[in-house]
């Protein structure tokens, strides 16, 4: 097991060398790069909006159902909804949410061009197939996630908003002092650098297993999978480093 894992993290790191080459033409690039900010980032607009807003009016649901103490000011709902938001939820949950629609979508596309041999046929014509259909992908999930998070960290502080508006569970103004109270403004570089690093991790993956897929269909499907889970558990490794550097 071991053995495979080396195997398979030396073939990753030989693909990635791959990717990076320098272009042949860097404009048939950049043309791939708006293509594909618009299928991957802009397609992800609205899941990770409806379920940024749903999630923050859960949040302050659940956090003032918890703080029944007549002692701590209701404010602190706010507060702790926006650093909940911040610190975890618009990076980590939603990087989590991306890994399976990002991530199946590049391994079975990358796959099928990989089953049906056009990947051999780019690179029978002297094209470097993986820097051509990869790098742009990688480029763009990396560069515009960031404002994935920072709409998904709007979203949930509207949808918290919302509930306090009809549920009257605290009162507005309190909400709003909270949402304000020792902002740290740091955290969201945190947030921001934690979404790129997993957005980079989950495009290479899934890149990576469906340029090396095999099996015909099935194997398109499996490569899909195994994209979905490495990305998955990369991500919650990741969370744990990154969080342990920059915030300790």
């Amino acid at each position: 097991m071991v053995k495979k894992f080396l195997k398979s993290f030396g073939d990753y790191l030989l693909f990635l060398k791959q990717v990076f080459r320098k272009p042949e033409k860097w404009k048939l690039y950049w043309k791939q790069f708006i293509t594909e900010s618009d299928k991957l980032i802009l397609s992800s607009v609205v899941i990770v909006g409806v379920i940024s807003v749903f999630i923050g009016g859960v949040l302050v649901i659940q956090t003032a159902s918890n703080l029944e103490n007549p002692f701590i000011d209701k404010m602190y709902v706010g507060y702790m909804v926006r650093e909940s938001l911040i610190l975890e939820f618009c990076s980590t949950m939603v990087a989590l949410i991306l890994a399976g629609k990002i991530g199946s979508s590049i391994s079975s596309e990358i796959g099928s061009m990989r089953i049906t041999e056009q990947i051999d046929a780019m690179d029978m014509m002297g094209v470097n197939s993986a820097g051509f259909l990869v790098l742009p992908k990688l480029l763009s999930a990396t560069l515009l996630s960031p404002f994935l998070m920072l709409m998904s960290l709007v979203l949930g502080l509207i949808g918290g908003y919302l509930v306090v508006q009809v549920t009257g569970i605290i009162s507005t103004a309190s909400y709003i002092t909270g949402i304000r109270f020792c902002y740290n403004g740091y955290y969201i570089f945190y947030s921001c650098f934690k979404m790129s690093v997993f957005c980079f991790l989950i495009s290479s993956v899934a890149a990576f297993n469906g340029y090396y897929a095999k099996g015909g269909s099935l194997g398109v499907g499996r490569s899909s999978t195994r994209s979905i889970v490495t990305s998955s558990i990369l991500i919650l490794m990741f969370d744990l480093i990154l969080t342990q550097l920059m915030l300790y």
